[in-house]
């Protein structure tokens, strides 16, 4: 699937397909921040483009991800399974669990539950 910009829940979404370009840097965020920018609100990303070291939080690729699209005041959505990293990093898990008490980026396993968190 490519990416596509929908609406759901009376919201502009840009769902990235899973087979778009990974997102393993800033700019590689800012790429996708610029293919929602005046079409969308949300981006919605699966995990499965999202470079691993997003998920190893010392990296700290996923603050500088999550700090492009705060800037740009882009919600971003990470859809799918992360159980395997949450296990693995308390950090992570708090992480999650802090992002999804706020509005600005989402943990959701799959686009029903982004549905119900925006009805």
């Amino acid at each position: 699937m490519a990416d596509l910009v929908t609406e759901r829940g009376g919201i502009s979404v840009l769902v990235c397909g899973d087979e778009g370009v990974p997102i393993a840097s800033t700019q590689d965020a800012l790429d996708v921040i610029g293919s929602a920018f005046f079409r969308a609100d949300i981006v919605a990303v699966p995990v499965g483009r999202l470079d691993e070291r997003f998920f190893v939080l010392r990296t700290g690729l996923a603050g500088e991800i999550m700090q492009k699209f705060v800037n740009y005041r882009i919600r971003l959505v990470v859809v799918g399974d992360i159980s395997g990293h949450l296990a693995a990093s308390t950090a992570l898990r708090d992480l999650v669990a802090e992002s999804n008490r706020g509005n600005q980026v989402w943990f959701v396993d799959d686009l029903g539950d982004l549905d119900t968190r925006l009805g």
